[in-house]
């Protein structure tokens, strides 16, 4: 039997404590959950959505190679992940140390109570499609049928999302 090659792509952010170390772990994470990550972009400072006084997030995009998992187990995974790194529970407004979500899985469109693919609004987000696009500018969201690149430039989040380095950082 032929398996099956998808490529998957992981959203990764942070707002609390070492939050470069956070995503780290994270990409750690995902690669001991037998994820095979292809590729890592560059990690991006966002300012917080819709919330006052939290801190910046850190956000990166993971590629993902992944053969035979289905993608309600990529999110069970995913879920450990997070738990193990100290989320504690799923607010969306609270500070986290790490958020990991899923959001292409290859050209899949599905929709549960659990898992929406693609991430219903990943192209909302300028700190999901700016390292998207760094990793994969041609790839096309299949529920809108655009490139991330053409997503990216037709995208009205105002949001600051610059490239982040730890020489940058003030501390």
């Amino acid at each position: 039997m032929e398996t099956e090659v998808i490529t998957a792509y992981v959203g990764l952010g942070s707002n609390l404590g070492d939050r470069a170390g956070n995503l780290l772990l994270a990409a750690r994470g995902l690669m001991e959950a037998s994820f095979v990550v292809n590729k890592l972009s560059a990690v991006y400072e966002t300012e917080p959505i819709g919330v006052v006084g939290h801190p910046p997030f850190l956000n990166m995009v993971a590629e993902i190679c992944v053969t035979n998992i289905s993608p309600s187990q990529m999110l069970a995974r995913m879920l450990r992940i997070e738990y193990l790194l100290g989320r504690k529970e799923k607010n969306l407004k609270t500070p986290r140390t790490v958020d990991l979500d899923l959001l292409l899985y290859g050209d899949l469109v599905m929709q549960t109570d659990f898992l929406t693919i693609p991430h219903p609004r990943m192209h909302e987000r300028r700190f999901v499609l700016k390292p998207l696009c760094e990793l994969n500018p041609h790839l096309i969201i299949p529920t809108l049928d655009i490139a991330v690149q053409d997503a990216l430039h037709v995208l009205i989040d105002h949001h600051e999302v610059t490239r982040w380095s730890p020489l940058s950082s003030h501390h």
